[in-house]
């Protein structure tokens, strides 16, 4: 078992050695999930990841976002 140290903004250092053991790379994201005392990582990606990538519907990803944030995503927008 590894040890990390929570710093004043709430940040988290990852160890290096779990870095290497699960490939996870600098830009790369990670999913948390809080079960009772027990947190997991797991990798995934965000709308974020798929910037540049997917065809441009003329709205920015900042503003899906927002719309996603406010429930006016559907098939009616």
């Amino acid at each position: 078992m590894l040890a990390v140290k929570v710093l004043p903004k709430g940040q988290i250092t990852l160890p290096k050695e779990v870095r290497q053991r699960l490939h996870i790379e600098v830009g790369d994201t990670l999913l948390m999930e809080a079960d009772g005392e027990h947190v997991s990582f797991r990798r995934g990606k965000t709308i974020f990841d798929f910037k540049g990538v997917l065809p441009s519907m003329g709205i920015t990803i900042d503003e899906i976002r927002e719309k996603g944030i406010s429930g006016g995503v559907g098939a009616d927008e």
